[in-house]
């Protein structure tokens, strides 16, 4: 049987939601909706991303705060520079941008971020709400996926999903909401064994381990539905976890990279922007 693939673009998805928040941010008012940013160090991503955001957000119509230090600076800096945002009232998100400069514990930080601002489900709190299937802000990645899935119809109760990756800001979460959507999930990483295996069981694939072309054309299911949440550099070009070029003949449905899940991510965040504003 032959398979006609869809390739699942974050753009589509991303506009779709974009015309619902905005009209619940027209409807605000003359309130500012803001979000900050805090940058520590000289991490290039970072400060791309830093940039990033910010046109973001002012194009759609919110503030935008900067807090910007050295690489030089200490902890109890950075821990005064993110108290001056939580206490801040014209703020309603706040997104910690990683990596930080080694000698900062970012972990120790974070749990003094303020659970009503954390906008991508970073502190312990918010993740044991998601966790407990309590609401919480959850990892804007992680509400990528599935704003994917839903967008394209793809249903979730039912079908087998293979997780791959388990940090605690994409494979954990997504495996979480896939689970609260009635899917069977098995979660797998770099060290289980029999990787090959597992994926090939998935009826839904979701490739989140950091590892270039990590998942190959024989590891996937013919009609499986894959979302490559990987960004890496392979030969100068950015790739994702999984082989697109040689998956796609074999999938049903696919996320490119890029032009996938991370070009919903962004939308996810200015939506939880708004729900902290209403925090």
């Amino acid at each position: 049987m032959e398979i006609h693939m869809i390739e699942l673009r974050g753009k589509a998805v991303a506009d779709a939601h974009k015309a619902i928040l905005q009209e619940k941010v027209a409807a605000v008012g003359d309130s500012v909706i803001t979000m900050a940013v805090l940058l520590v160090g000289e991490d290039h991503g970072a400060h791309m991303y830093a940039t990033f955001m910010e046109k973001t957000a002012k194009n759609f119509g919110y503030g935008f705060v900067l807090k910007e230090l050295p690489e030089t600076a200490t902890q109890d800096e950075v821990v005064t520079a993110l108290q001056e945002l939580n206490n801040d009232a014209v703020v309603h998100g706040i997104l910690p941008l990683m990596p930080m400069p080694k000698h900062i514990d970012t972990e120790a930080l974070i749990d003094m971020l303020d659970p009503k601002k954390d906008i991508d489900g970073l502190t312990t709190y918010n993740i044991g709400l998601v966790t407990a299937g309590k609401g919480g802000f959850a990892p804007c990645t992680a509400k990528a996926c599935m704003a994917i899935l839903n967008h394209y119809d793809i249903p979730v109760e039912g079908k087998h999903v293979v997780v791959i990756g388990r940090s605690q800001v994409i494979g954990k979460p997504v495996a979480l909401m896939t689970l609260g959507a009635h899917g069977t999930v098995t979660m797998c990483h770099s060290r289980t064994p029999d990787l090959a295996e597992q994926v090939k069981r998935g009826d839904i694939v979701i490739a989140a381990a950091g590892r270039a072309h990590m998942i190959t054309a024989d590891m996937i299911k013919p009609g499986a539905v894959v979302i490559d949440v990987g960004i890496n550099e392979l030969e100068g070009k950015t790739v994702g976890d999984v082989d697109y070029e040689a998956v796609k003949d074999i999938a049903s449905a696919i996320t490119p990279v890029p032009g996938g899940v991370g070009s919903v991510t962004t939308t996810m965040m200015l939506e939880a922007v708004y729900e902290a504003y209403h925090a």
